[in-house]
This record gives C-alpha cells, structure tokens and sequence, in this order.
C-alpha cells in the first residue's frame, strides 16, 4: 500500500482539494494507493501533538506563531509533518504540502526509493534562499537551511536514520533543525531530480515539472493569478468541483 500524506490547513482547503484530485487523476485505481491529510486539530486531540502554538498579531492579521522555534507558521502542517514516519512506522510514506499540483504518476518516486534502501528520506535538494518579505496570503517569509527539502519528502520508516526521529523530537526540537533533518546524517538523505518539487516563480520554467509546488503563493491568490501552471491548477479545481 503507497499511502500519500497531505498537509492540511483549513485556510487552504481548496488546494489540499487540488492536490488530492490531481493525485488520485495521475494514479487512478487500481493503484494501490490512500491519500490522507495531515491534521494538526486531529493530532492534539489525540495527544500526539504538543507543541506550544500561540495567536499573534501580524502586519495585518493575526498569525500562528511556534513558541519552540521562536516563530511564525505559515502552515498548520509547518511541523506536524514530520508526525508522518511516527504515524506510519513502517514502509514508504510520501509527504507533500497541500499547495501543489501533481502532473504525473508517482509511481516512479517509489521505486527510486525501493531501489536504494540505503537512504533514510528522499528530497529535492533546493538551494532556496528567500530574502525578507511576504508570501502566499500576506504570511511572512522566513529563511532557514534547507529550505522546502521537507515540503516534498518520501520516507521510508524502516530506515534506522528515520526510526530516529522520535515524538519527543518533533514536540521539542526548533522547526529550523526539524527542516533540515538534524538527526540523520546527510548521506541518509536521497536526492530527487527537481521536477518532482518545483519552485513555481523560484525555479527556471519547466514544462516537464512532475510536482508544481506554489511556494509563493497559491494561482487563486491575488497575485498569482498568472503564476506558472495557474491555468492547469483551475482546470484542476473545477474538475473537482464538477
């Protein structure tokens, strides 16, 4: 079974819809596949998450701020991403922030990772430095190493690199050093060729992008509305909402 985790926020619910249905139209059945969301109201209930999450004032409107890191979540899913190998102890589990679009099948991403089970994670390698700003919905933009390596991320949960990583771990650890995989070795880390997370307005144009990844702001965002594969991701969500 392939099972698929999105990251779920309730402000972003029309791409978590986008990304589902473009997942689940580039593998259709009989794959053998689940896609679940990544919830952070479900993981506090059940006393998996418990992080100390505060509401702060922003420029304009109040903003989810991780008192561990010491910062701002653009994301409800900006930590309990890394939940999703605890969750699933065992096999290969693909994690994807929810502001994607998926334009292939991801069935090659699997066997990359069943071919080599010397690597812990699989990761596009971006060289993402971002300078000051805003992005997305007026969210500010932070910097930190590794920088959108965990936004599309393939685990495999057998690997002792990623057994590692505990619950205590992801209750406690900053976000920057999560992010950045702290607790396994860089050769653990598996490299992916780009088109399957890219940058859209970070990363040069590409046609054959396997994963569109609207890191800077969603095409349904003001904007946006002109963004690399924005047509593609309306197609996408009307076709859902048909």
């Amino acid at each position: 079974m392939h099972r698929i985790y999105l990251g779920f926020d309730p402000r972003e619910a029309d791409a978590f819809a986008v990304a589902r249905h473009s997942i689940r139209r580039h593998n259709p059945p009989p794959r053998d596949m689940e896609i679940r969301g990544v919830v952070l109201d479900k993981l506090k209930e059940s006393g998996l998450y418990t992080r100390p999450i505060e509401t702060r004032r922003g420029v304009d409107r109040p903003v989810m701020w991780d008192v561990i890191s010491g910062a701002p979540m653009a994301t409800q899913h900006a930590v309990s991403r890394f939940m999703v190998p605890i969750i699933q102890r065992h096999g290969l589990a693909l994690f994807m922030d929810c502001d994607v679009l998926v334009r292939a099948s991801l069935q090659p991403l699997f066997e990359i990772a069943r071919a080599d089970p010397s690597k812990a994670v699989w990761v596009v390698k971006h060289r993402h430095e971002p300078g000051e700003g805003v992005k997305m919905d007026g969210q500010e933009q932070t910097a930190y190493a590794r920088k959108n390596w965990s936004s599309v991320c393939l685990w495999n949960c057998d690997h002792p690199a990623t057994r590692a990583l505990t619950l205590e771990m992801v209750n406690t650890l900053p976000g920057r050093d999560l992010h950045r995989f702290c607790w396994m070795p860089d050769e653990a880390i598996g490299e992916l060729g780009r088109e399957w997370n890219h940058l859209v307005g970070v990363n040069k144009v590409n046609p054959d992008a396997k994963i569109a990844h609207f890191t800077l702001g969603l095409p349904s965002m003001t904007g946006y509305h002109g963004c690399e594969f924005a047509d593609e991701w309306r197609e996408e969500l009307s076709r859902w909402a048909a």
